[in-house]
C-alpha cells in the first residue's frame, strides 16, 4: 500500500482521477421472446380478426344482434378486429382467454380471474376482472367462453431456450455497439485541478461535451486554453462484425417460433417463392385448427343443444381470392360434383336464394345433368 501511497503523492491527477465519469452505459436489454412472438401472432391475429363469423339456420345465413356482436362491435369500446386481435394475443401469450358477457350482453375479455375446477360440476371462475373492474359475482364455465391453446411446447420453447438466445443477442448487441462507439481523452493543465470545486466544474463541462458530440449533428463547442479534447475515432479491427449477425439471430429466433405456431417463415420474412403452397400450409396448420376451437367454443356456449341439432351454428369464414381459384370452380361446376350454390359457400360467398344455382351441371356446356343425348 506504501507504493501506491506515494505514487499518488507525487501524480495528484491520478489520485482524483477516478471520480471522473468516462463511460456511457445505455444499453438496454432486448427482449427477443417478446419480439418473436409479437411476429408470429401479429400475423395469426391479422388473419383471424378478417374472418366471418357468420350464423347460419340450416343453410340460410341469419343477421341478427349476435351477428352484429361478433363481425362489427362486441362492447362498447373495441371494434370486432381489435377485439377479435386481443382474444388472439391473450390465447397465444397466456395459452388460454375468458370472455365473459355483460349485462348488457356485451362481449368482454377478462384481464385476471381465478379458475376453480372440479371433477363433477362446471368450473368456476372468481375475482374476474375486466380493465379496472372487478366482477363480485363469478362465473360458471356454462355462462362464458373459455378458450385454451394448449401449446406447452411453445411455453417451454419460450421459457428456456429464449434466455440463452436473449443473451447472446444482448451481447451481440453490446458488441456491435462497441465497434462504432466514439472515444475521446481531454487534455488540460493539472495546476489547481485537484480542488473539488474544480473538478465539479470541470466534470459538468465535459458532460456538456459529451452531449453536444452525442445529440447533435453539428457540434460547436467553444476551445478553452489549457484544454484540449482528441477524439481517436472507431477501431477498425472488429468492423467485419456487422449487424448480419444480428440480423440472422432475428430470423433464427422468429424461425422457430413460427414452426412451433404452424406458420411457414416464408410468410414472416415476405419471401414471395412458392407463395400459394405456403397460404395452403398456413391456413391447414395454423389457422384451421384455431378456427375449430373458436367455433366449437361460441357453438357450445350460444346455442343449446337442440338449437344447434336443429342446424343453427356458427360458422367462421376465411374468404378465399375467386380470381385465383376460378379455374378449380370451373372443374367443380362442370364434373357435377358441386353445384353452384355449394362452390359459393367454399370460396365464402353466400348462398343465392336462386332454384337455378342449386342444380348440378355437367360437361362445359353447362346443361343440366337431368338433359343429354341427342334430339330425335
Amino acid at each position: 500500500m506504501g507504493l501506491f501511497t506515494e505514487l499518488f503523492k507525487r501524480n495528484k491527477e491520478i489520485e482524483w482521477m477516478w471520480d471522473l465519469d468516462f463511460l456511457e452505459d445505455k444499453t438496454t436489454k432486448v427482449y427477443l421472446k417478446k419480439m418473436a412472438l409479437n411476429t408470429c401472432v401479429k400475423h395469426i391475429a391479422r388473419t383471424i380478426a378478417k374472418s366471418d363469423f357468420r350464423l347460419k339456420s340450416g343453410e340460410s345465413s341469419v343477421r341478427d344482434g349476435l351477428y352484429y356482436k361478433l363481425n362489427v362491435r362486441p362492447n362498447t369500446d373495441m371494434s370486432s378486429s381489435s377485439f377479435w386481435e386481443k382474444v388472439i394475443y391473450k390465447l397465444i401469450y397466456d395459452n388460454e382467454c375468458l370472455i365473459v358477457l355483460s349485462d348488457t350482453d356485451d362481449f368482454l375479455i377478462a384481464d385476471s380471474y381465478v379458475r376453480k375446477e372440479f371433477a363433477l360440476y362446471p368450473d368456476v371462475f372468481e375475482g374476474v376482472t375486466v380493465k379496472d373492474y372487478r366482477y363480485n359475482r363469478n362465473f360458471s364455465m356454462d355462462d362464458v367462453i373459455f378458450l385454451e391453446y394448449g401449446n406447452e411446447r411453445l411455453a417451454a420453447f419460450t421459457d428456456g431456450m429464449f434466455e440463452d438466445y436473449g443473451e447472446l443477442f444482448g451481447k451481440m448487441i453490446r458488441a456491435q455497439m462497441r465497434n462504432f462507439q466514439i472515444r475521446g481523452a481531454v487534455n488540460f493543465k493539472m495546476a489547481g485541478i485537484a480542488d473539488d470545486e474544480k473538478q465539479k466544474k470541470l466534470q459538468t463541462y465535459i458532460d456538456k461535451l459529451y452531449a453536444a458530440f452525442n445529440n447533435n449533428e453539428i457540434a460547436i463547442v467553444p476551445q478553452l486554453e489549457g484544454f484540449n479534447y482528441e477524439e481517436f475515432g472507431t477501431s477498425s479491427v472488429n468492423s467485419s462484425q456487422n449487424f448480419d449477425e444480428i440480423k440472422k439471430l432475428r430470423k433464427e429466433m422468429i424461425d422457430y417460433v413460427a414452426s412451433i405456431l404452424g406458420i411457414p417463415s416464408a410468410l414472416l420474412h415476405g419471401d414471395m417463392a412458392d407463395l400459394s403452397n405456403n397460404m395452403k400450409a398456413y391456413m391447414e396448420y395454423c389457422i384451421d385448427p384455431l378456427t375449430k376451437k373458436l367455433e366449437d367454443e361460441l357453438n357450445a356456449k350460444l346455442f343449446t343443444s337442440s338449437e344447434f341439432l336443429a342446424g343453427e351454428h356458427i360458422k367462421i369464414i376465411h374468404k378465399k381470392d375467386i380470381i385465383e381459384n376460378a379455374e378449380a370452380v370451373d372443374k367443380l361446376v362442370a364434373s357435377g360434383s358441386f353445384n353452384r350454390n355449394e362452390v359459393r359457400e367454399l370460396l365464402g360467398a353466400e348462398r343465392v336464394d336462386n332454384p337455378e344455382l342449386d342444380k348440378y351441371l355437367i360437361t362445359k356446356n353447362y346443361q343440366s345433368a337431368d338433359e343429354g343425348g341427342e334430339n330425335e
